[in-house]
């Protein structure tokens, strides 16, 4: 006989959902673009509505998830801006299953992992030459130079704490483990699956749909933070384009922080109908 696993709840954790992208170059973050595209105004980053769903996680581990904790989510419908976004953990141990609910609907699903003793990062990034440097003119996205096997890096970025302090607001983070122990936030670690792209090729309109993460170590205030990444898929899927990338985010180009599978449509179907 099986013997069924006990449950327990964290949450619900309430977010007033910030969108702090309408002015980038992702479009798709804008009003009337986005009304275009059939939703009800500019999405909030993937990556930051991630951020918000790490907040149970670090409530459950503290900052030992942050060093060697694991997290995946599937981005289902959009976050819109000033919407309350309410956060709840199951833990069906050793796991959190996560959620987020917002105006009415399920928005994102995914799961936490606890901390193992130890995590040993992926020796293929070090086996094969090294990325080039992201260029100078970006090509546009699309099946080409986004081919399955192109590899990436992307422009260093150094935490500053001016830096950490803004990314803070801007997810409404509570928890104080980030001030007190000057740590990168895990949203800003996502964000650089998305700076992948940003850095190399031009996009249209494009959404963050999906994510597995991996850590090994927590990045600090005034890390710079750099990145190889691989194309592991490009497909088509109801119309939209998909893009997979295998992205190891480092530490001073020499510290592995973070494996991050990331998912994104870079051509939605709405941008293919009117090609």
């Amino acid at each position: 006989m099986t013997e069924s696993r006990q449950k327990s709840y964290l949450g619900p954790y309430r977010v007033e959902a910030f969108n702090a992208s309408k002015e980038s170059e992702n479009k798709i973050h804008d009003d009337a673009v986005a009304q275009r595209f059939g939703f009800r105004g500019g999405l909030v980053p993937g990556v930051d509505v991630y951020a918000y769903l790490t907040h149970l996680p670090v409530l459950r581990w503290g900052r030992a998830w942050l060093e060697r904790g694991t997290a995946d989510c599937r981005l289902l419908k959009p976050v819109y801006d000033g919407d309350s976004a309410i956060v709840t953990a199951t833990e069906v141990a050793p796991e959190l299953d996560l959620q987020i609910e917002s105006h009415g609907e399920l928005c994102v699903t995914g799961h936490a992992g606890p901390p193992s003793e130890r995590v040993t990062p992926p020796p293929a990034f070090s086996e094969t030459p090294l990325p080039p440097v992201p260029p100078a003119e970006r090509p546009p996205a699309d099946e080409k130079t986004l081919a399955i096997g192109t590899r990436f890096a992307i422009n260093p970025f150094r935490v500053t704490g001016e830096y950490a302090e803004e990314y803070l607001r801007t997810v409404r983070e509570t928890a104080p483990l980030y001030a007190q122990e000057s740590l990168v936030h895990p949203g800003t670690i996502l964000h650089i699956g998305n700076w992948v792209l940003r850095h190399n090729v031009v996009l249209g309109p494009w959404m963050h749909v999906g994510s597995k993460v991996q850590h090994f170590a927590a990045a600090h205030i005034s890390d710079e933070l750099s990145a190889h990444a691989v194309v592991t898929a490009n497909y088509e899927r109801k119309g939209h384009r998909f893009v997979e990338l295998d992205v190891l985010v480092y530490a001073g180009r020499k510290t592995p922080i973070a494996r991050l599978g990331h998912i994104a449509i870079y051509r939605p179907r709405q941008l293919a109908d009117a090609a």
